[in-house]
């Protein structure tokens, strides 16, 4: 090992020692047994014996953190001195520094809040991205900073990144739950008051019940993780190792997690549950990175989901080219076209609606506070719709290639390379989720998380070469921005944005068959079994048919729900049925190639119509109030 690689594991050890402490002094609320920062008392740093058990806890918290920041700073000497050729340690080691001190601000605002809720997330929020941050310098110092030759897959890499990004917002709604005192709001574990399923009522349950919920899902993904590493990454042991440890500690922290409730928060549970959950963290968010490097720098294909049989690797051959010389405009707008600016702007189209809607569930909210909430839910949505997308284009490239309607994007015109592609694709995918946790609420960010995992993992890699009905399952992506937009207002989940889920999700399919028809041939080259290619043109009018009968119903259900006034009850009715005739005129002439194809191009262009105007009534008719009787 390297000086560097030395100091960086050091440091990286000496962080997680920390963390684990920091948990001892909330368990043993030493937090304010000094009362002055940095030292514990005015006038001498050094406390003595008899000042007790949780002013030494506190005192020794202080110190290590203090010694992590001089490591850290011989960290970023070092670079700088053995390592000025590679910028991606040497402006690493110095984000590093400036967190470190940041991290040690948010300790004095800790103490001089007086350990407050937010406050204490903050601070352990703060203290995981460093972690994080030192696992990347450790693998990259061991990794070469060129990579020559062909690049492998990093389809993998994706699926490590989102369970890496799970975990660091499990950790946020364990440490929400602590900020609510909401720990023991139920005695009972797993079972909440006897109920897998009780009612979201009030702060402190919510916050209890979600952690709950949570847990689960990112134990089933890193379990998953673990899978995939075990079939895709046996040439890559380190890596597997890294899974395997974050699978078998996992089970074990959740049930450190419920001794937590059964033993009424007993001190040794509250540590051993925070310091399970931080080597978790550290093992996956380390397994992403090293899954980047190592495939970038042995050029093998870890090719997740390939079992299946359906495509060809979209990793391998030319399709990794270096980009072509550009201007920087040119470079800006290719950046901005991997986003695919147009589909975003749909998806807002259904948040701002629904966060207006929400404002009957929260009374008296201001119009100021109620205006951030939106200027940050749309550009956190918009950050988070850009980052699925930029991924999506890294993942189908291939096909891009084949067909005419996308084969000028980016990708395959070389306009940007494929790992810059995924990378920028997860930046922002970074940005969105933190920007909506500090800014939003911690429930509306893990949506956007889930929104982009299931986008990307389950539509685009698990559903898109595989199944025709890819586009009906996948379509909970796009769905979720109402949900969002709800959440982003009230905290919570209510029936009527589950019901504005809805709505969405059965438009997407009329939608995006309609789209389907129009390009057929294109899908049938690229090999991609839509429902047009397997099943032809009048099966596919025929589930445009029934797939728009159920929208418009729920459309109706959605108004009886939401006690919608005349004005949605109107729009819903006459969208409804223009819509209704449209599928209608679309099966008539389903058995005519040329018809079928110009009535598909005009439904999909009023589906969009359809959307807007549709989730526009619904803001309307909440500002004018016209009841129905």
């Amino acid at each position: 090992m390297t000086r560097f690689q030395r100091l960086a594991a050091v440091t990286l050890a000496t962080t997680l020692t920390l963390v684990t402490i920091g948990v001892a002094v909330r368990a043993t609320e030493s937090g304010l047994a000094c009362p002055h920062w940095p030292g514990c008392f005015d006038g001498r740093f050094l406390p003595a014996l008899e000042d007790g058990f949780n002013v030494w806890v506190e005192w020794i918290h202080r110190t290590i953190a203090a010694l992590i920041g001089v490591l850290i700073l011989a960290m970023a000497g070092v670079a700088v001195r053995d390592h000025r050729d590679r910028p991606s340690l040497v402006w690493p080691s110095g984000v590093a520094v400036l967190l470190v001190g940041f991290q040690a601000w948010l300790g004095r605002e800790t103490v001089r809040l007086g350990n407050s809720g937010e406050s204490v997330t903050a601070h352990l929020a703060a203290a995981m991205v460093l972690v994080g941050l030192l696992a990347y310098l450790l693998v990259r110092s061991s990794s070469p900073e060129r990579h020559p030759g062909p690049r492998g897959s990093q389809r993998f890499t994706l699926l490590a990144a989102f369970s890496a990004a799970s975990v660091f917002a499990l950790l946020l709604f364990g440490s929400h739950v602590t900020a609510q005192g909401a720990a023991l709001v139920y005695s009972d574990w797993p079972l909440m008051n006897g109920s897998l399923i009780p009612p979201l009522e009030g702060v402190g349950p919510t916050a209890h019940i979600l952690h709950r919920w949570v847990g689960v899902v990112v134990g089933l993904v890193v379990a998953a993780l673990a899978v995939a590493a075990i079939r895709t990454q046996r040439g890559h042991p380190t890596i597997v190792r890294l899974a395997l440890v974050a699978a078998v500690l996992y089970p074990l922290q959740a049930v450190v997690g419920g001794l937590q409730v059964l033993t009424s928060l007993d001190e040794w549970t509250q540590v051993l549950h925070v310091a399970l959950g931080t080597i978790i963290w550290t093992a996956v968010a380390a397994l992403a990175i090293a899954s980047y490097y190592t495939i970038r720098e042995r050029g093998e294909a870890a090719f997740l989901g390939s079992a299946a049989g359906t495509g060809p690797d979209p990793d391998g051959g030319a399709l990794s080219l270096e980009p072509r010389a550009h201007t920087r405009g040119a470079s800006i707008r290719a950046y901005i076209a991997l986003t695919k600016p147009r589909i975003i702007e749909l998806l807002l189209v259904t948040t701002v609606p629904a966060m207006v809607l929400a404002t009957r569930e929260v009374p008296g909210i201001e119009l100021g506070h109620w205006a951030w909430l939106t200027f940050w839910t749309l550009v956190c949505g918009t950050l988070a719709a850009g980052s699925a997308n930029a991924i999506n284009q890294y993942l189908e490239r291939d096909i891009d290639e084949l067909m005419a309607r996308t084969r000028r994007r980016p990708l395959p015109t070389h306009s940007v390379a494929p790992d810059r592609a995924m990378v920028f694709g997860i930046v922002l995918g970074i940005v969105a989720i933190s920007a909506m946790t500090w800014f939003v609420n911690l429930l509306a960010a893990f949506l956007t998380l889930l929104a982009i995992a299931f986008y990307v993992v389950v539509y685009t890699i698990m559903l898109k070469r595989s199944t025709p009905q890819n586009i009906v399952i996948g379509g909970a992506a796009g769905a979720l921005p109402p949900v969002i937009g709800w959440v982003a207002v009230t905290g919570s989940v209510g029936l009527p944005a589950l019901l504005l889920f809805a709505i969405v999700f059965y438009w997407t399919p009329p939608h995006f068959w309609a789209l389907a028809l129009r390009i057929r041939k294109d899908y049938a080259a690229a090999g991609i079994p839509m429902l047009p290619v397997v099943h032809g043109i009048p099966e596919t009018a025929r589930q445009i048919g029934l797939y728009t009968i159920l929208l418009v119903a729920i459309s109706f259900v959605f108004a009886a729900v939401a006690q919608m006034g005349l004005v949605y009850l109107v729009a819903a009715a006459v969208l409804g049925a223009v819509f209704l005739w449209q599928a209608y005129r679309l099966w008539r002439v389903a058995d005519s190639e040329d018809r079928s194809t110009a009535g598909a191009i005009r439904l999909y262009r009023y589906s969009i119509s359809y959307l807007t105007l549709l989730f526009g009534a619904i803001a309307l008719d909440v500002l004018v109030l016209v009841p129905v009787a």
